[in-house]
This record gives C-alpha cells, sequence and structure tokens, in this order.
C-alpha cells in the first residue's frame, strides 16, 4: 500500500486550559504537517492521548481533521483495544468514510500469548472495511509481537503493514526478511527511523514530526532514495531533540515544543502532566541548536 509509505504523523489533540479539545489549535496543526510535506496522517494514535477522549470526541477530531485536510492527504485512524469482540463490533458500526487504513495497537494489559494476538488480529482484519495496520509497542502493551506472529499476519489480505515499536532491530530484520514483498515495516520509534529505513523499512509513523515535518520528511525521502549521508545527518539534526522528547512520557515531551512553536498550548489530560521545567529548558535548548 504505497500510500503509506514515507512519513506519517501521530497527531497529538491539542487542548485548551479547560481540557476541552482545541479545534482551532488542531486546524494550525494538521496545515502546518500537510504543508511540510508528510505523505499520511495518523488520528487517534498513542500521542493523540486516545484513552482519555470520549467516542464522540474521537470522532469529532477525526471529523475535523478530514474537513481541513481536504482529501490532501491519506488519513489512518487508531482503533484498538483489548477486547476482541467489543472491537469487531466497533468496526460493525463505524463510519469510516474519508479513511484510509487502521492503526490497531496489539491487545494491552491481559498479555495475550502469539496464538491469541494471530487471532486477535485476524477477526478484526476480517472485519475492517479498511486495511490493517499492526502496531507492536511492547513498552505500553507488556506483550511482544514475535517475528513469526507478523509474518503470519502479513499474509491476511487485509492487513498491510506493521508499525514497529518493540526496539529491537534485530527482530525488525527478520520481519523485513521474510515478509510479503507488498508488506510495509513502518518505524514507531523515531530515534531508530534511520536505521530501520537502512535495513528495508518503508517509513515512519513519527511523533517528532509534529514539530518538524520538512526535516523528517526530507531525511525519510532521502533514505528511501538510498541516500543514506543526507539522511544520517537530519536524522543526527532532529535525534537529541528526539530523545528529550520522552523523558517526562509522551506527548509532553511534543506538547512542549508545540506549544512553544505557537501552534498549542501544553495542556494534557490526567493521568498525563506537562514536562518539568528542567526539560522543557533543555527542548528549548535543542530547538534553537535545530534552528541555527
Amino acid at each position: 500500500m504505497n500510500k503509506l509509505r514515507g512519513t506519517g504523523i501521530a497527531m497529538v489533540t491539542p487542548f485548551k486550559g479547560d481540557k476541552s479539545v482545541d479545534f482551532e489549535a488542531l486546524t494550525t496543526l494538521t496545515n502546518h504537517l500537510i504543508e511540510g510535506g508528510v505523505d499520511y496522517l495518523v488520528v487517534m494514535g498513542t500521542t493523540a492521548e486516545s484513552p482519555t477522549l470520549s467516542k464522540v470526541e474521537k470522532i469529532k477530531v477525526l471529523d475535523h481533521v478530514l474537513q481541513i485536510n481536504d482529501g490532501r492527504l491519506p488519513i489512518v485512524y487508531g482503533m484498538g483495544g483489548n477486547s476482541t469482540q467489543a472491537l469487531v463490533d466497533e468496526f460493525n458500526h463505524a463510519d469510516l468514510e474519508g479513511v484510509d487504513a487502521i492503526l490497531s495497537a496489539s491487545p494491552y494489559y491481559n498479555k495475550p500469548s502469539q496464538i491469541g494476538i494471530i487471532e486477535h488480529y485476524t477477526k478484526i482484519a476480517d472485519a475492517s472495511p479498511r486495511p490493517v495496520i499492526l502496531y507492536n509497542v511492547p513498552g505500553r502493551t507488556a506483550s511482544n509481537m514475535e517475528a513469526t506472529t507478523t509474518i503470519e499476519l502479513a499474509n491476511h489480505e487485509n492487513i498491510v503493514a506493521m508499525k514497529e515499536a518493540s526496539g529491537s532491530l534485530e527482530q525488525v530484520m527478520h520481519i523485513i526478511n521474510e515478509k510479503p514483498d507488498e508488506f510495509l515495516v513502518i518505524s514507531g520509534e523515531d530515534a531508530l527511523t534511520y536505521p530501520m529505513l537502512a535495513l528495508g523499512g518503508e517509513g515512519v509513523i513519527s511523533v517528532v514530526g509534529n514539530a518538524y515535518p520538512k526535516v523528517l520528511s526530507e531525511m525519510v525521502n532521502a533514505a528511501l532514495r538510498g541516500e543514506y549521508s543526507i539522511a544520517k545527518k537530519k536524522h543526527y539534526d532532529l535525534l537529541k531533540v528526539t530523545d528529550c522528547l520522552f523523558k517526562d512520557g509522551n506527548p509532553a515531551g511534543i506538547k512542549s515544543c508545540l506549544n512553544m512553536m505557537g501552534i498549542c498550548e501544553e495542556e494534557l489530560r490526567l493521568p498525563l502532566v506537562p514536562v518539568k521545567k528542567a526539560t522543557r529548558r533543555e527542548l528549548e535548548f535543542q530547538m534553537e541548536e535545530i534552528a541555527k
């Protein structure tokens, strides 16, 4: 699915001081990303603080991004959960007009076996009216999708890609080496995007790209063209700010950056809170270095 090749952005959900969704800031962010040259937008991923938004709010955010995007870029929508049947039921009733693909994280908390993960994704891929992107993020789910599990699922006709955030380049290599040709392996960790592209990955679903869509897109595109010296420099230009983004949790770091850029308020919903003052100062310093 070539429309998912390149740079995708896991969009934050801007909030106002009263914690309501800031749709004006969401408009600004959406245009910032499109004008920055990214390839697609991801709405309601983890970075969007999706666990804290109601179903009504999620749909309103999706509808707003679709309206502002106006068909310019593909849209990926996050739909996940740890009850397979509840997710299947949600697919049966969801209005996904304008959505190009679904991003679905592996079930969290109940720690399924590899067989359970395969059966879960098979059920939702059968039910989904849109192509499905697997999402392996064991740091959040407490359950790793092994390479053999991903490869088996990659043969399902409605599973088209994997967002890989295990942190294991060895696992990534096994997937890339054994997957079907048309199946995409996408980085889910900004700090590992460059090496994953060099190994044969097809792009990234990024957090840092909320703030730096142009630099990130240039890095990804250069790597996909095989121009690794250009990509390497841009990777290291972003690396220090990328590392700093996650010191006090995601999306606290990226919202701090976006606030300093004048794009949105530094507001999160509990249990998430803004970054510490020291982290904000470090982010400010790293952003000044990028601007030089």
